[in-house]
């Protein structure tokens, strides 16, 4: 699938604002930034095979890892890997969805969830 960097864009805003109302409040914790790829480094730091894609990555502190004395850090980010999430999906309607699953896999690590966790509860 091919679309421009700001349909992409438009499209992510607009998967978030459709997410389940009990969501939103914590997808708005996080910034949500659109990246090409994920770089060599991410992959291989979370172990991501060379025949799987990454289609978003979750960079900050868990909010059970927070401490009330922690000193103040720059705001959780989900980022969206654009070329993986267009070359998995075949029209918007799709792609949009796949946003909104990769968001909410994302903002399960955001509390805590681990990928074993992520999976059972159908967040793969």
């Amino acid at each position: 699938m091919r679309i421009s960097r700001r349909r992409f864009e438009e499209l992510a805003l607009e998967a978030v604002r459709d997410l389940p109302a009990e969501f939103r409040p914590y997808a708005r914790e996080c910034v949500l930034s659109v990246e090409r790829r994920p770089s060599p480094e991410v992959l291989d730091r979370l172990g991501v095979p060379e025949d799987e894609e990454l289609f978003g990555y979750y960079e900050g502190v868990a909010v059970v890892d927070r401490h009330l004395d922690d000193p103040p850090e720059a705001p959780p980010r989900i980022i969206l890997y654009r070329q993986p999430l267009l070359a998995a999906c075949a029209s918007e309607a799709e792609l949009k969805r796949e946003i909104q699953v990769t968001v909410l896999h994302e903002l399960g690590h955001h509390f805590g969830l681990d990928e074993g966790r992520l999976a059972a509860l159908g967040f793969e």
